[in-house]
């Protein structure tokens, strides 16, 4: 199993499995594909996978989310992890936590609700170099 993995985080079910499908294509046969439906789970598989040797490459999390919002979560993944690549992927991210995520989190780009899934595969290869 790779020692390297792309973790998706989205509260709505739909939205991560439109991910999965749209990402297994791509990097399943180089990647391990996480997802996680709160941030609270998303952190508990980054430790998870700290203790095991694998390492989080990129990050790619919805902003609205019960709990922690997306710009919060990220900032706290930067903290503990900097070499994370972050990625927000939203439709109502106001611009202030964009700003603050690309400030305190090294956000790496943010796309818009409803994305285009080439644009989405660019970024994350962006994004693993």
């Amino acid at each position: 199993m790779s020692k390297a993995a792309i973790l998706c985080v989205d509260d709505e079910k739909m939205v991560l499995n439109s991910l999965k499908s749209q990402l297994k294509n791509r990097f399943q046969s180089e990647y391990r594909l996480e997802f996680a439906e709160s941030a609270d789970e998303a952190l508990e598989v980054i430790d998870d996978f700290d203790l095991s040797g694998v390492n989080v490459l990129i990050i790619v999390s919805d902003w609205l989310m019960p709990g922690i919002k997306g710009d919060e979560f990220l900032i706290q993944v930067h903290k503990k992890f900097p070499k994370i690549t972050k990625v927000l992927l939203t439709g109502q991210a106001e611009k202030s936590a964009i700003e603050r995520a690309e400030k305190e989190a090294n956000l790496f780009k943010c796309l818009n609700k409803p994305w285009d899934e080439q644009e989405l595969i660019d970024t994350i290869l962006a994004g693993l170099k």
